[in-house]
């Protein structure tokens, strides 16, 4: 199984087009983190994959009699149900990770929204690992998952809120309010980088006012013009004959 590592964006490009195998290395690298999945460290990978089918419900619900160790059905029960929420909570960070990745490639000059640098690697997979249990629901899931992402985001020296919003929005939870904070947060983000960012000196953000004063003007020019022009013929005969027809006098 794979050593653990923070830098797991880096594994992430090496992995590309083995995606099903990055994924799977990290319930590998949790399964010492849970006391419910640890003994699964030192038992059989085929046991292992077999149990990651059955939580993910892409194969029959019953598979003991297939499995290289004896599991009594309580122990089976448990592991089953600590592996289904770890898969959850793993898509997650899956989803941390990309954006993480595909913030981190970005150039300050053209980003649009600000960078996300909440992390999705092992370490952080096996800090909520760690806080998984058997009888746990959704719900209670989701608050773990919440709170470790919200200790991490305290540790970012800026963007922490920005950050947890489009974590949100990554878990499709954002609330209609989350939506327009976070839409305000990355316009005022747009605006101070459109002026030479929060550091640059007034000289660069003078003419970054400038530009935004004209390609506004330009944008208000544009709608009036297209306010006053008459109305576009269609190509169909038919329709501009009607359009001709309904014409007030």
């Amino acid at each position: 199984m794979l050593a653990n590592r923070a830098d797991v964006w880096n594994l992430g490009e090496v992995l590309t087009g083995r995606e099903d195998v990055f994924a799977l290395s990290f319930v590998e690298n949790a399964l010492t983190a849970n006391p419910v999945l640890a003994p699964l460290a030192s038992r059989s990978r085929t046991d292992l994959a077999l149990l990651v089918r059955m939580a993910s419900g892409s194969g029959p619900t019953a598979h003991a009699d297939r499995l290289e160790h004896t599991y009594a059905p309580a122990e089976l029960e448990r592991i089953v149900s600590v592996l289904r929420h770890l898969l959850t909570a793993r898509d997650t960070v899956l989803r941390v990770n990309a954006a993480y990745i595909a913030s981190a490639a970005q150039a300050d000059a053209s980003r649009t929204e600000p960078p996300f640098r909440l992390q999705g690697s092992y370490r952080n997979m096996n800090k909520i690992a760690e806080r998984i249990v058997p009888v746990m629901n959704d719900a209670e899931l989701s608050a773990v998952i919440d709170d470790h992402y919200a200790g991490e985001a305290h540790t970012l020296t800026t963007g922490a809120e920005a950050n947890l919003l489009k974590l949100a929005a990554l878990r499709s939870t954002l609330t209609p309010a989350q939506a327009e904070r976070l839409a305000a947060i990355t316009a005022a983000y747009v605006r101070t980088q459109a002026l030479g960012g929060p550091d640059g000196d007034p000289a660069t953000r003078a003419v970054g006012a400038l530009g935004l004063l004209a390609d506004r003007l330009a944008a208000v020019e544009a709608a009036i013009e297209r306010a006053g022009s008459p109305r576009a013929m269609p190509a169909d005969p038919r329709l501009r004959h009607a359009m001709i027809t309904d014409t007030p006098d």
